[in-house]
């Protein structure tokens, strides 16, 4: 009965990853709210690693063929410089630029962050500064498409994914409410946040891969870990294609609404 009650929980974890990854609500601080009310304690990086990772490839299933189609006329412009290459070529240019703030503080000081500030109260206040700042961008309709980014554009956007390191604060949301912020359209700022969380991820699982392989409890978490692995795979997929939905008919208050009511229950209760 035991292990059936552990199977569920970690289906449930997977389920809250699943969920929230893709949509401005903080996956980080959904599963310590989730984990403090299951009881649960995660030891070591194994877990956070292998589900963000089927979020990535959910993701990247979605954004595939953005993904060759800037990968192939990235390395077509290098090699030929035709005119028509140059905008996909320098998107990735602004991929590369806004992935270093997060990488820098990230390798600096992202133990440091999640030590300081991995508790509910923490979740909650970040929920609600989330939820102010979903507000304040509700009806913001920008103009700027992939070709008509800068550099400067980038690097705001991503000093915004770098604060998504603080738990509670959404990475998703914090790079939509900035892309939109700067002028981005919906379609552009939800594109550009995504291909942002494409390396960060990668990197994650990489620097991760080790931790993997040296998890004491990777053997008797095998199942659970599995288990929990498919359900953010699926529900990642469903949660990303609702959240494009939504971003098309710009209803993002939706979002503040929630952030505001988790953000004020977690302060009264936990």
């Amino acid at each position: 009965m035991e292990r059936f009650i552990e199977l569920l929980q970690y289906l449930l974890l997977g389920i809250v990853q699943g969920v929230t990854e893709p949509i401005p609500i903080s996956s980080s601080g959904h599963l310590i709210v989730v984990q403090k009310l299951l009881g649960m304690q995660q030891n070591g990086l194994s877990f956070e690693i292998l589900t963000n990772t089927a979020s990535l490839i959910a993701i990247m299933y979605i954004y595939r063929s953005d993904i060759f189609r800037l990968v192939r006329n990235g390395f077509r412009y290098l090699r030929t410089r035709e005119t028509e290459c140059r905008k996909d070529f320098l998107f990735l240019l602004y991929i590369v630029a806004g992935t270093i703030p997060a990488v820098i503080i990230g390798l600096l000081f992202k133990s440091d962050i999640e030590a300081y500030f991995s508790s509910a109260k923490t979740v909650a206040v970040s929920l609600l500064l989330t939820g102010v700042a979903l507000w304040l961008i509700r009806n913001l309709r920008g103009r700027k498409r992939d070709g008509d980014l800068t550099f400067k554009d980038a690097l705001i956007v991503g000093l915004a994914q770098a604060v998504a390191l603080i738990p509670g604060i959404s990475r998703s949301g914090s790079t939509v409410i900035t892309s939109i912020a700067v002028g981005m359209k919906q379609d552009t700022a939800l594109r550009f946040s995504f291909m942002l969380y494409i390396p960060v991820s990668l990197g994650g699982l990489v620097l991760g891969a080790s931790d993997i392989a040296t998890d004491p409890h990777l053997s008797s978490l095998a199942i659970p870990y599995l288990i929990a692995f498919l359900a953010t795979l699926v529900v990642t997929y469903f949660a990303m294609r609702w959240f494009m939905n939504l971003m098309e008919k710009g209803n993002l208050k939706y979002f503040a609404y929630y952030c505001f009511a988790a953000g004020i229950l977690l302060l009264i209760f936990l």
